[in-house]
């Protein structure tokens, strides 16, 4: 009788640098379909993103986006999933071992990438602050997390006014939350960069 069986093997991960101040470092994770360049080209984008360091983590899974020969990205399936949220925790731990170790950082994810953001913030004891653009709390955390900003567009489809909503309630309980509603759907878009940039200089500055 076949059975199925699961096995531990090396792969190699990518990762985005852009030095800036060591002393604050933000990490971003893409969404769905993107890659670390998606991710990078948007944290440069938030206002006073020149006063740190910034790493996009690009996802270990990588595949060609439909026939266009475009290649993409995605954290993980339902598939094997506690394996795949160790694998992740263990590589980004690996990426930030290589970088200088800042006395404020602070995880973002957009999509896909925002329970990574928040997973891994959780997994990091010095974590200062989680920003999460459309995408949800993971149902597995309970424990402590930093302070943490979400932003949700007006006819966002995905992630819905109800997850917001109880994302929020959760997260009240144990941290500071706020919120950034904006005109859009699931993008970024300028409005929301500003509230980030604002939540990154409320983190330097508590820190």
């Amino acid at each position: 009788m076949a059975t199925t069986h699961t096995i531990s093997t090396r792969t190699h991960g990518r990762y985005i640098f852009e030095p800036g101040p060591e002393e604050r470092l933000l990490v971003g994770f893409h969404g769905y379909g993107e890659t670390a360049e998606h991710s990078i080209a948007e944290l440069l984008k938030i206002p006073g993103i020149s006063g740190w360091s910034v790493v996009a983590i690009q996802a270990l899974n990588r595949f060609y986006l439909g026939r266009s020969g475009m290649i993409a990205a995605s954290w993980m399936t339902s598939q094997d999933r506690e394996l795949a949220m160790a694998d992740n925790i263990e590589y980004i731990r690996n990426v930030l071992a290589e970088l200088p170790a800042p006395k404020t950082l602070v995880f973002l994810g957009f999509s896909q990438g925002a329970p990574m953001a928040y997973r891994a913030a959780a997994a990091h004891p010095h974590a200062a602050g989680v920003i999460a653009l459309g995408g949800e709390l993971p149902p597995e955390l309970t424990g402590p997390l930093p302070p943490v900003l979400i932003g949700r567009g007006t006819t966002e489809e995905w992630y819905t006014d109800e997850k917001l909503k109880n994302n929020v309630n959760f997260l009240a309980n144990i941290t500071k939350v706020e919120t950034c509603i904006y005109e859009g759907g699931h993008e970024w878009t300028d409005s929301f960069r500003e509230a980030a940039g604002k939540f990154l200089g409320d983190r330097a500055r508590e820190c």
